[in-house]
């Protein structure tokens, strides 16, 4: 690692303003700063100097997200053999390096599109390159079905990339989940590569072995009124479904993490569960039909609700920013969500579609707080607004 750094240190000069290769100053920024601290540091003594730059609050948002990439690339392998009859007979390293060689290439495809993009956009604005695509790089192919071809991953990800994050002026500036904004692409603009059983598990031409094999998601299966799965499965994440959604518990200990770190709002979290349980009871006690029937707190360890509530709703850019904010908006994704899920037959999932939602009224939600602040503290005052 010393190499390295003497690398770009001594690198650093060529492509400053006026030197040979001014124009690669945004590249060479953007790697020099993603491995090391740099040594610069404001020269006025009115800011705060910490090591903890918007880098390494990426680098343990990828950390968090460490669990659900290698159980989503062991489930990947599980999956497929189970389908084709072979899990018996099948070791788990087999198993997991199957899930690996399909997994790596969607996230490689990922990170080349949307890091390449990034890398464009800042060379010709003459910017630093923005961090945000670190994170999501890999929460775009963790929230896509196994089989979405990579070429759908690549454009999808430069539309996320272009008119989810950089129309609006990066990092920071977008107005909705960028990884969402990529599922949602595909969803709308690709219907059939996006839904159907033959998505969720990689047969690899090994689908005339399989005799009357359903590869649908549980939650599929629960809005058909088929409640096959056991709990255990769904909670471990045995199941079909897309990439790094499945396993509950890998969520779990990602959002630990984010929790204790101080990175991921834990308000956020526990009032998105609040909201969905809350629909859930709604709708079980008005049940009528199957889907409605499902016990409340399932809702919780099915489909994409965990992924969702600790990695897509706690985005700080999209989100709320006031505290009571928080509660309000995390709880209003868990209702919609389930509300969505449960009485859309079209579209048996809803956490991307209430994010989404309330991505786009979550400055609204903001403003009514603060606005409910200022009269407050004004009538306190004794001073009419």
């Amino acid at each position: 690692m010393k190499a390295l750094r003497n690398f770009f240190e001594k690198t650093k000069p060529y492509v400053q303003k006026g030197a040979k290769y001014h124009w690669l100053h945004s590249t060479h920024d953007g790697f020099f700063t993603l491995f090391f601290v740099q040594k610069d540091t404001s020269e006025s003594g009115t800011h705060i100097h910490d090591y903890s730059d918007l880098k390494r609050t990426m680098s343990i948002v990828v950390l968090s997200l460490v669990p659900a990439i290698l159980f989503g690339m062991y489930n990947t392998g599980l999956q497929h053999y189970k389908a084709i009859g072979e899990l018996a007979s099948t070791g788990f390293f087999e198993i997991f390096l199957y899930g690996l060689l399909k997994v790596i290439p969607v996230i490689a495809v990922s990170y080349i599109v949307g890091l390449g993009i990034e890398f464009a956009f800042a060379q010709m604005r003459g910017h630093d390159v923005n961090e945000g695509f670190l994170v999501s790089g890999i929460l775009i192919p963790l929230v896509m079905p196994i089989e979405t071809p990579l070429w759908m991953i690549a454009v999808a990800t430069a539309f996320a990339v272009i008119f989810g994050k950089e129309v609006f002026g990066g990092t920071g500036m977008n107005i909705w989940n960028p990884a969402l904004i990529a599922r949602a692409f595909l969803f709308f603009a690709y219907p059939a590569h996006m839904s159907g059983d033959s998505v969720w598990i990689p047969l690899d031409g090994a689908a005339k072995l399989v005799d009357g094999f359903s590869g649908a998601t549980p939650l599929a299966d629960a809005a058909a009124g088929n409640i096959n799965f056991s709990i255990a499965d769904a909670f471990f994440g045995f199941i079909p479904g897309s990439i790094g959604e499945t396993s509950t518990l890998a969520i779990l200990l990602g959002a630990i993490l984010l929790i204790v770190t101080g990175i991921g709002s834990w308000k956020i979290m526990v009032s998105v569960a609040g909201g969905g349980l809350f629909m859930g009871v709604l709708l079980n006690i008005f049940a009528v039909n199957p889907f409605m029937e499902l016990p409340f707190w399932q809702h919780l360890i099915l489909g994409g609700f965990a992924f969702g509530a600790v990695f897509m709703a706690t985005d700080p850019v999209s989100a709320t920013q006031t505290e009571k904010g928080k509660w309000i908006y995390g709880f209003l994704i868990g209702v919609i969500a389930i509300l969505f899920r449960v009485l859309n037959p079209a579209y048996p999932e809803g956490m991307m579609l209430a994010i989404l939602l309330m991505n786009t009224f979550a400055p609204l939600v903001d403003h009514y707080i603060v606005q409910s602040n200022i009269k407050r503290r004004l009538k306190r005052a004794g001073v009419s607004a």
